[in-house]
């Protein structure tokens, strides 16, 4: 890392691309998407790596390869299919229901940090270096190209335009840099690429300001991005309560957890058609009454202690 870059303004740079890959400061460890017209197909984690590039089964790969890895087992059995990147992992349920719940790990939290830090901002800081970029905002916008792509073409379409870094310094090369990125999104035949112009518009707003050495706090597309919000917990990820330390049933306010991500996981791969998110709703309640109806069970759609136990320990096995 350059050593103008301190380590906040390394963090400030990486939340503003996690901001643009899943709307959070921290990131979402567990997002899983898949959008229409995506040639990165299924997307996953913090910063959102692809099946499509391949870089996804790298990242699943490692996390199974830990031993501690609490789904590692449950990961490694999917691995050929993954590796293989079938069409059909786009809409499997039970794999997207797996991803989900392993955001909880905090050995996937650590995975994924370490992947994303490898495979992109370390890259990206090393040709930011390489081309002169020193400031902590260029940074960012190199690193926001090598996450969304394309950036040997973009930077050589900006050398053809505006010249070189040396030739026409760095503020002034970043300016023009983001001036063809976002013209060339604008006009790409990829529609869902079209869409994302807005991450040019958020870098050019902090040019406009002058916010080269992205100083705390700042608001980059509605989000506050400080020192509270740097060391926040991520969303979505739950560390507690831990599973039958209490029944589970529709609540106000809504039960949350988990235990409740781990029966939904549970239902999941009994083929039952839930979103495996901690949040223990209606369609949970549904699915526990499906389960109960056919055990023979009081159809409540309260997952009392002994249910739970039932279905964690199928998970387990």
């Amino acid at each position: 890392m350059p050593s103008s870059i301190t380590p906040s303004q390394a963090r400030t740079a990486q939340a503003i691309v996690n901001l643009f890959e899943t709307g959070h400061v921290l990131g979402d460890y567990g997002q899983v998407t898949v959008l229409d017209g995506d040639p990165g197909r299924l997307t996953y984690g913090r910063s959102q790596t692809t099946l499509g590039s391949g870089k996804l089964s790298e990242l699943l790969e490692a996390y199974a390869g830990n031993p501690g890895a609490r789904f590692g087992r449950a990961i490694a059995g999917w691995m050929p299919a993954i590796t293989a990147a079938g069409a059909a992992l786009d809409s499997d349920r039970r794999l997207h229901n797996l991803l989900r719940a392993c955001a909880d790990d905090p050995v996937m939290r650590e995975t994924q940090d370490r992947f994303f830090d490898e495979n992109f901002w370390q890259p990206a800081v090393r040709a930011a270096s390489k081309l002169g970029i020193q400031t902590a905002l260029g940074t960012a916008v190199v690193y926001d190209s090598f996450v969304h792509g394309s950036w040997p073409r973009m930077r050589a379409a900006t050398d053809a335009q505006a010249g070189s870094v040396a030739q026409t310094g760095e503020q002034a090369w970043i300016s023009a840099y983001v001036r063809v990125r976002r013209q060339w999104l604008a006009s790409h035949s990829i529609s869902i690429l079209r869409g994302t112009v807005y991450r040019m518009d958020a870098f050019r707003r902090l040019i406009e300001l002058g916010q080269w050495g992205l100083p705390l706090p700042l608001v980059v597309r509605g989000a506050e991005i400080s020192m509270v919000t740097l060391n926040g917990t991520p969303p979505g990820c739950y560390d507690g309560p831990a599973p039958g330390s209490r029944a589970l049933s529709v609540q106000a306010p809504l039960q949350r957890g988990l235990d409740v991500r781990l029966v939904q996981l549970a239902l999941s791969d009994l083929g039952a058609d839930v979103k495996a998110d901690g949040v223990f709703g209606g369609a949970s309640a549904r699915c526990i009454k499906d389960v109960q109806a056919a055990r023979g069970l009081p159809v409540t759609g309260v997952a009392d202690i002994g249910l739970i136990g039932a279905l964690i320990g199928a998970l387990n096995d």
